[in-house]
This record gives C-alpha cells, sequence and structure tokens, in this order.
C-alpha cells in the first residue's frame, strides 16, 4: 500500500536512516482528489465519503503522493465477516506533495472495476450489478 519515494540506488539500512520520518520534509497538500469505482455500493460510497475516512487518509498518507497513485482501503466488515477493500486512486493533487492535516480531501467517481462492494442483509440490492 505504500509508495517507493527512493529513487537512488542506496538502501535505508546502508545509510541509517528511518524511512518512517521521510516525510516531514513534505509539503502538505492544499487539495486531493480521490477517486473511487463507479460501480461501489452505496454503503461503500457512504464510509468513504465520511468525514473520519478522510481525517483517515490525511493522517495514514504522509509519504509523497502523486497523480496515479494507487491503493487499496479496508472500509468496514459486513455480515459473515466479509471485508470490504477499496480501490482508490488520486486523480489531482494541488498545492503540495502529501496529505496533511488541512488538505482538503474530494471524492470523484471513475470507471467501474469489478468491485462487489454492499452487505446482502444492510443494504437495499447489496453488490451492485453494473
Amino acid at each position: 500500500m505504500g509508495n517507493n519515494t527512493d529513487d537512488g540506488d542506496t538502501d535505508a539500512a546502508d545509510t541509517g536512516d528511518d524511512l518512517r520520518d521521510r516525510h516531514e520534509d513534505l509539503t502538505p497538500a492544499d487539495r486531493v482528489v480521490v477517486s473511487y469505482p463507479e460501480d461501489l455500493s452505496d454503503w461503500g460510497r457512504f464510509q468513504v465519503e465520511k468525514p473520519a475516512f478522510a481525517a483517515y487518509l490525511r493522517k495514514t498518507k504522509t509519504d509523497r503522493v502523486r497523480q496515479g497513485d494507487a491503493w487499496e482501503e479496508f472500509v468496514g466488515v459486513g455480515c459473515c465477516g466479509s471485508t470490504l477493500d477499496v480501490p482508490l486512486r488520486v486523480e489531482e493533487i494541488e498545492g503540495g506533495e502529501t496529505f496533511g492535516p488541512d488538505t482538503e480531501v474530494e471524492w470523484t467517481v471513475r470507471e467501474a472495476c469489478g468491485i462487489r462492494g454492499g452487505w446482502q442483509v444492510q443494504s437495499r440490492g447489496g453488490p451492485n450489478e453494473v
């Protein structure tokens, strides 16, 4: 789920650098547009678009973020222990290089990808059929 931000040939173990601290030199973006697939269920969209999920991204995506970066994020556990991991992608980043505490997170929809998200018992139609 992480991004490789090291363009050099030197291994962190060779230099003694702690890669977890690299994000401190990055400028937080003013705005990041993140997309999810068109076939994400209504329940999945509800989970992703919650303010708490945007806050989660601001706290956890502290490496360099570039347009086109993609990752899957866990958004919940359904009945019977089924999980929903949503493929997210950065469509735009403005005014910086990473998420920060004040970064505005904007959502947009991209092409369907065959995700089957939704809870049969708790959502009207369960997984969307597109």
